[in-house]
This record gives C-alpha cells, structure tokens and sequence, in this order.
C-alpha cells in the first residue's frame, strides 16, 4: 500500500522591518519548492506598521497577528492554530529554503512513528565567517554546529530555524511555552528543547528525526559576528538551559548537552590546536580559546539560573510556610 506524503502548511514569523527583504526572500524560497506548501503563514509579533505592509506587499500568503504574548513562542503558536495542514513546518524570516527542503522533510511522515522532522541549517556570513568563530558553536547563530548527525538520525530536540511537526505534537503538548524563547533581539532560546522533551513524554516510543538533506541557509549580520554577541548569547543559553531542567528535570534537559560537552568540545579544541601547529594556521588557536571561553560561559549562565531557581523555590516554601 502506498501512503501519501502529508500536506505541509510552513508558517515565517516576523517581528521587525528592518529585516523586511530578508522576509521577501525566506517566502519566495517557500513559493518555489518541488512539493507546494499548502499554505504559507506569516504570523506578525506585535508590529502594527509592518503587519500593514505585509498586508499590501506580500499577496498570497495567510497573514497572522501573534494573538499571544509577545515572542517567538506566541508568534510560532499563532501560526500554528491557523494551519489547515497535517504537518506544520517553520522557517526563520532570515533563512532560505532549499529548493527540496519540504520534500526532504515531508518524505519521513510516511513513518507513523516520527513525530517530526528538522534540517540543516547552514550560516550564511554577511561578512564571512570569523577565524575565532568554532563550528562547535554555530548554534549561537541559529545553525547546525559540529558535532550534530552527518546522516538521518533520531535526536532530543529540533533547531528552530529548520523544523517541522505534525499538527497533533501542537494540539497535545498545547505548543510552545512562554516565557522561554526569543523576543526580539533577546537572545535567549531553547523553547524547541523544552516542547520536543514534552511530545516524547507523551509518546516515548515515537522519535523526532534531523534530516540533513533538508537544508535551509541562515542569514548572519555581522552583528553577530562579534564577540560581544558571542558572549551574550552563550550567557543567555545557559540561563535557558537552566529553566528548561527546570521545567523538565536536569535528565532530559542536559541529555545531549552532556556528549557535546565531554566529547564534542574537547575533540574541537583538539582539532584546531592541531590545524594551528601543524598546518601553520596560527588563527585556529583564536578558536580553541573561543571553544573554552563559550564553554565557561555558557556554564556561568546556568550556574546563576539555577541558583535564582533556588532562590525563588525558597521563597515560596517560606511564603507557604508563613
């Protein structure tokens, strides 16, 4: 018997004008796939001029307002409610889809055990990438990171800007949680993490499964080419790895994080130190020092969101107490 791919609805969110062609860009990549979206929905986050301007600029799209909190998690659970689709597929509204990128994904919901589907996704330096700048950390910019499966593989979690559901993950689960995840230029995350450890406690034997072939290239400013983002974002990471064992138990919250931590990194510093001396590339020592210095930081921002975890679980033991 032969099973027929599932309709896909993919759903953009967007919250600023100044990223307006990029946008243009990431829904004309959606329009030319080899397998039609059902619809595409772009959901607007709190911006009046430019839900006005999507509305007279972009014909033939489902235009959205986020009827949520105001970020991404809102955003993408608004985007959501309105798909007619079975399986529902986001892009970032800085990120160009491939052309096959529904067909790469879509082709593994044949499997009644997948419960969704994420892709590659691929950095695309405004200004070239910088020597300092490890592969190991390409999630500060929303990327796939060294370390990730080369082939088809189940995984914990999907990357944002790369992902797909089917419609019953969102119904069951009730989406995305507010409160984790980006607002505007804030550069927290982690509320995929948190929604796909959710679906898997409701249906622990079904899988999400990283799809390499579905690849979508992710814009990068050169404003987050710098230090000072790198910084910021590896903080922000660790205070949302925090609340995110927080919400699930540290078992499943640093699950992958642990591998990546205790194999991934040490071989990357082992990696480019060597590429420094032996090949002569004395830029690749930038990188294993940025390797560490991520690591140490990342590590500092869970350690201060644990500890304000504790401080608020005493606060309310002692306020019930009182």
């Amino acid at each position: 018997m032969t099973v027929r791919v599932p309709d896909v609805s993919v759903v953009i969110c967007a919250y600023s004008e100044d990223r307006w062609r990029d946008l243009i860009a990431a829904v004309d990549s959606v329009r030319v796939q080899t397998i039609p979206a059902r619809e595409i929905i772009l959901v607007i986050d709190h911006n009046t001029r430019l839900l006005e301007r999507a509305r007279t600029q972009i014909p033939g799209v489902v235009l959205v307002e986020n009827r949520e909190e105001r970020g991404l998690s809102g955003a993408r659970n608004s985007g959501a409610a309105a798909a007619n689709s079975t399986v529902i597929a986001f892009l970032d509204d800085d990120a160009l889809a491939a052309p096959d990128w529904l067909s790469r994904l879509t082709e593994h919901y044949k499997d009644q055990q997948v419960l969704g589907v994420g892709g590659a996704i691929a950095p695309l330096w405004a200004g070239g990438r910088p020597d300092w700048f490890p592969d190991e950390f390409d999630w500060v910019v929303g990327c796939s990171y060294r370390g990730m499966p080369r082939v088809t593989a189940p995984v914990r979690n999907l990357i944002g800007a790369n992902m797909s559901f089917r419609r019953e993950v969102m119904e069951v689960t009730g989406g995305f949680r507010s409160g984790i995840g980006r607002v505007g230029e804030h550069p927290v995350g982690c509320e995929e993490t948190e929604l796909c450890i959710r679906a898997r406690r409701s249906w622990p034997e079904r899988v999400f499964l990283y799809e390499p072939r579905a690849q979508v290239h992710h814009r990068v400013p050169a404003s987050r080419a710098r230090w000072s983002y790198f910084r910021r974002r590896c903080y922000a990471e660790g205070l949302s790895k925090a609340l995110v064992s927080r919400l699930v138990g540290n078992a499943d919250g640093l699950a992958s994080e642990r591998t990546y931590t205790f194999r991934t990194l040490p071989q990357g510093v082992a990696r480019s130190t060597a590429e420094a001396l032996l090949c002569r590339h004395p830029a690749r020592l930038a990188r294993s020092g940025s390797i560490v210095a991520g690591l140490a930081i990342t590590t500092a921002g869970y350690l201060v969101g644990k500890a304000s975890t504790a401080r608020e679980r005493r606060s309310v033991s002692s306020a019930a107490a009182g």
